[in-house]
């Protein structure tokens, strides 16, 4: 090689060096705040990623994640979003619904926040509408306070007999004293009587389920919540050792011996989120990106669970199921 195409090979080097590690200090960074426990439903975010590859990022390759996990204790929320801000993420992913949300919101006003929530984003003040939210914050509504008086429907066709059934809902949800009104007005229009149990600790949904017997309490809807859903082990086995017909709001439930799940598909809506987030990463704007709603929604019934408690399940219920566990 001649000494003058060495000094231009060497110097070609010595630009890409520091050009390299440019790239490496640009590399995007999305910070996802979840209420879950870390290593809880890893196919959710295997969706979410799959999300984000479609839109053209991959983690540890052009992108990176920081995780924050409130696991289950909501007022973690504020100080996890605030530590988020301090360390200038490029995006906030607020996974932990309406309660993760309202904390990023506060913590910013100018980094873009995709959301995944069950309630109401306009009621809550986080958009100004579905189709233009404005502001720096958009994502997925999962309608599921529109969902549990269709649980509630599914459960007195399953149970005809029910005259009393139990609304387990976490009162730390922000969510949830929104919803109540409108799962009770459906559970008059049934002639049901709708008693409210509250649980946020593993010990409190316990105690909830030892008062079934007294409320004499024919069956259970398991509320929404991201802390009831990562406590799904712990519920479904109450469920069977009280015999009590349960009916859940996610399909995970269902997978691990719960009787009955009617919900939108999780997997499908976060995907959504990581597409959603790769495009704002990519220049587009919170504020023009409509807050998606999800299309699909799966009933899954587990036959083993409904004959270890001896319920048989009508084929009216049988012919609409999307899934059904033998």
């Amino acid at each position: 090689m001649r000494r003058r195409e060495i000094i231009v090979f060497l110097g070609s080097a010595v630009l890409a060096c520091p050009l390299a590690a440019l790239a490496q200090k640009a590399m995007p960074v999305i910070g996802y705040l979840s209420g879950r426990l870390p290593g809880d439903a890893p196919s959710l975010l295997a969706a979410f990623r799959q999300g984000l590859s479609e839109a053209g990022y991959v983690d540890g390759q052009n992108l990176t994640i920081e995780y924050r996990w409130a696991e289950g204790h909501y007022d973690r929320f504020p100080a996890l979003a605030a530590d988020l801000v301090g360390r200038s993420v490029d995006l906030i992913v607020a996974a932990g619904g309406a309660t993760a949300t309202r904390a990023a919101k506060a913590a910013t006003s100018t980094i873009p926040i995709v959301f995944f929530t069950g309630g109401d984003p306009v009621a809550a003040g986080f958009v100004a509408s579905f189709a233009r939210p404005g502001g720096n914050l958009t994502g997925v509504n999962l309608q599921l306070g529109e969902l549990t008086p269709k649980r509630l429907e599914l459960l007195t066709e399953l149970v005809p007999q029910a005259r009393v059934i139990a609304l387990l809902a976490n009162s730390n949800n922000a969510n949830a004293e929104r919803v109540i009104p409108d799962e009770q007005a459906a559970a008059r229009a049934k002639g049901v009587q709708l008693p409210i149990l509250s649980a946020s600790t593993q010990g409190e949904i316990n105690a909830a389920f030892a008062k079934l017997a007294g409320l004499h309490a024919d069956a259970i809807v398991i509320g929404d919540d991201p802390f009831l859903s990562q406590q799904r082990v712990q519920l479904v086995a109450l469920a069977a050792q009280h015999a009590v017909p349960a009916i859940y709001p996610q399909r995970e439930f269902a997978v691990a011996g719960g009787l009955i799940s009617y919900a939108p598909s999780f997997a499908a809506a976060q995907r959504l989120v990581g597409v959603y987030a790769g495009r704002i990463l990519k220049g587009e704007k919170p504020a023009d990106l409509p807050v998606e709603q999800p299309t699909k929604f799966e009933l899954v019934i587990n036959l083993k669970t409904a004959k270890a408690i001896g319920l048989t399940v009508p084929a009216s219920i049988l012919a609409r199921a999307d899934e059904v566990i033998e």
